[in-house]
C-alpha cells in the first residue's frame, strides 16, 4: 500500500483513495473523510452560556450524573450534546481514554499519583482528578515508553 500527502495552499482540497475491493479499512476512511468538518473545536453548555471550546483547552472530558462534561484548563465545566464514544472518534490523538467514561488530554496531565485504594488518579493541570483504570494506565505506560 502507497500513502501519500501533497500540501498545497493554493488547491483545492480532495481525497483519492484507489484500492483493489471494499474493506473495514476503506469504510472508515469514507467515514473519517465525510465527517470531518475542519473544525478544531466543540460547543459546551453552561447554565445560560454556550461557549465554543477549543480542543486544546478541553483538559477533559467526563461522564458525569450520566451528561457528558468538558472540564477546561480554568476547571469549568461545560455540558456537551455529543456522546463519549462520538467524541472519541472526532478528537484529535492526544485524547486518551483513561478510564471507561473519561477521555483526557495528555498535555494537560500533570501527573499520576497513586490513590490510598491501591488505584492511580490523573492529575490535570486544573486540578482535577480522575481515576485511571488498571487497564488503561497499562496502554498510557506502553504509549509513553514507546512500546
Amino acid at each position: 500500500m502507497k500513502y501519500k500527502l501533497i500540501i498545497d495552499k493554493d488547491a483545492e482540497e480532495e481525497i483519492i483513495a484507489i484500492v483493489h475491493a471494499p474493506s473495514k479499512l476503506t469504510a472508515q476512511i469514507e467515514d473519517l473523510v465525510c465527517g470531518f468538518s475542519g473544525a478544531d473545536c466543540i460547543m459546551g453548555y453552561a447554565e445560560d452560556e454556550m461557549r465554543k471550546l477549543t480542543f486544546g483547552e478541553i483538559e477533559c472530558i467526563t461522564v458525569l450524573d450520566r451528561k457528558v462534561i468538558a472540564i477546561d484548563t480554568n476547571g469549568e465545566r461545560y455540558t456537551l450534546r455529543e456522546r463519549l464514544r462520538d467524541l472519541e472518534a472526532v478528537l484529535p490523538s492526544y485524547f486518551i481514554r483513561i478510564n471507561k467514561s473519561t477521555l483526557a488530554n495528555e498535555h494537560s496531565i500533570r501527573r499520576f499519583d497513586a490513590a490510598f485504594s491501591g488505584g492511580i488518579d490523573a492529575v490535570f493541570a486544573c486540578g482535577y482528578r480522575e481515576y485511571v483504570s488498571r487497564r488503561c494506565f497499562s496502554e498510557i505506560r506502553r504509549r509513553y515508553e514507546g512500546k
